[in-house]
């Protein structure tokens, strides 16, 4: 897909269909004003049969307007003016998408960039205009035997004032197809099922964007993490057959020896529960499991399409969690690689103890921060749904970083407690510590867990659990939160758009 800036009148520009809005109320915005003053009132009439009122969505395409070189005019609702806020502008994208995917049109006009949005500038709405596009397009169809064809669009340009400050608008326009291609690998990462999507799929995964950007790369085999003393990753890949690894990738883009900053994305590739088996309902989307460690590659791979000047560090903790004959037991005690004991309670809270270990191991890079991401718990579902993610951190200045780059990128957070109170849950009468609390767990208290094993650097906990995947016929991975640690990372780089 390529994206472009179009100067000059919109009525003479030659495009398979210029995409402009209507308000609540059939008002048009000044770019629908525009077209319908060229044609002689052509979009005012159609308004007027009723055929469109404006409602948020909605759609209504118009062929072969009286004096416009375009071949078609799509016209979006947008709802009420005064009610148009970000999630609105996201929505009238998304409608423009799919209306446009039934067109075939092979190149767009996009105008919507220039409705007031809650004071947001233009770069941004270019940006989401972007990301709304390659999301409506998206389809992960390469396991069917008759895949659908593909989207016939092929060229999205943004109607752009002539002599207007247009770098800002090409900027976010880089930043966005690099964060798309992000995106997009995510979500086919997350998409796989479990038996193609295994621990040595994504090894080979992190060997190809290794090969494609120069990242150096390292894949720890079982016997490399045993002599680590990871016992808490060990207890967790015991009950499968596919053996685990610690896949290790180095993204060098800052000066050299400067610290990096460290991502660790959980890597469950099919979460069964283990002995604490999974009900059989919604099992298969246990997949998603890895969404964390997809979401790091993901964020790897746009950062250098973006050629951030940061030196990055992405940790994968890979295995399966199967109730094989040799699967961890409620009541084990294993040793992690910090040398903390951990009893195991619950088999089902396997992802903390793949975390806890890689948490350790990337304190070896003496990093500027720390970031795990993870679709960790139940019940950050509960607490926030699937539109923010739960942000847990042990320094203020980090987590308020993660909230702007979040609100920037439109990809959201909502800091959690980590207090005091959640610590003390955490008691063994065998252990160091249990891996789920002496209560009922909570997201707090799994966050807790963790924070036992980062407390050598600013760190922030991301719990996925809501935000990865949507259930359903039409779900799947969303890619996020790829945009999110993208933006972190290029405000990190001093790129930040």
């Amino acid at each position: 897909m390529e994206f472009g800036l179009a100067t000059g009148s919109l009525v003479t520009q030659r495009s398979g269909c210029v995409v402009a809005g209507v308000y609540e109320g059939r008002r048009l915005s000044p770019a629908a004003a525009a077209l319908d003053a060229a044609s002689g009132g052509a979009l005012g009439d159609t308004l007027r049969r009723g055929d469109l009122e404006g409602e948020l969505g909605t759609t209504r395409l118009l062929h072969r307007t009286p004096h416009l070189a375009a071949e078609r005019v799509l016209l979006v609702g947008l709802g009420p003016q005064r009610e148009f806020r970000e999630s609105r502008y996201r929505s009238a994208l998304c409608a423009a998408v799919e209306a446009l995917r039934g067109t075939g049109a092979l190149h767009a006009t996009l105008c919507l960039h220039e409705l007031a949005v809650n004071g947001r500038d233009a770069a941004w709405k270019i940006e989401q205009a972007v990301l709304g596009v390659m999301e409506g397009l998206y389809r992960f169809d390469r396991l069917k035997s008759r895949p659908a064809a593909r989207p016939a669009l092929e060229k999205v340009v943004f109607a752009w004032p002539d002599g207007a400050q247009a770098a800002a608008a090409r900027e976010a326009i880089a930043r966005a197809s690099a964060i798309a291609e992000g995106v997009a690998l995510a979500k086919d990462l997350g998409n796989l099922p479990g038996n193609l999507c295994t621990p040595a799929r994504l090894a080979e995964q992190a060997r190809e964007l290794a090969a494609r950007h120069g990242f150096g790369a390292t894949v720890l085999e079982q016997p490399d993490i045993e002599r680590l003393g990871m016992g808490a990753f060990l207890a967790v890949a015991r009950g499968s057959p596919q053996p685990p690894k610690l896949i290790v990738l180095e993204y060098r883009g800052g000066a050299p020896g400067a610290p990096p900053v460290v991502l660790v994305g959980k890597g469950i590739t099919f979460d069964s529960g283990g002995l604490h088996i999974k009900p059989a309902r919604h099992m298969d989307e246990m997949k998603f499991d890895m969404c964390g460690a997809a979401s790091v590659f993901g964020a790897l791979h746009a950062a250098a399409l973006m050629r951030l000047p940061l030196n990055v560090v992405g940790l994968v903790p890979a295995t399966e969690n199967m109730p094989g004959g040799r699967a961890m037991k409620p009541g084990d005690v294993v040793t992690t690689m910090s040398g903390l004991t951990v009893e195991i309670r619950d088999t089902d809270a396997e992802g903390r103890l793949t975390l806890c270990d890689a948490l350790t191991y990337a304190e070896r890079y003496r990093p500027a921060a720390v970031v795990d991401v993870a679709t960790l718990t139940g019940e950050i579902v509960q607490a926030l749904g699937d539109v923010a993610t739960g942000l847990f951190s042990n320094d203020d200045a980090l987590a308020r970083e993660f909230i702007e780059a979040g609100d920037r990128a439109w990809d959201r957070v909502w800091q959690m407690p980590l207090w005091e109170e959640y610590q003390s849950a955490l008691k063994s009468h065998v252990a160091d510590l249990p891996n789920i609390g002496s209560h009922d767990d909570c997201a707090a208290a799994s966050a807790c867990f963790l924070s036992r094993f980062a407390g050598y650097c600013p760190w922030v906990h991301l719990d996925i659990a809501g935000t990865a995947a949507r259930s359903g016929a039409d779900g799947g991975a969303t890619g996020r939160p790829v945009a999110l640690l993208v933006h972190w990372l290029a405000r990190r780089a001093g790129a930040a758009g």
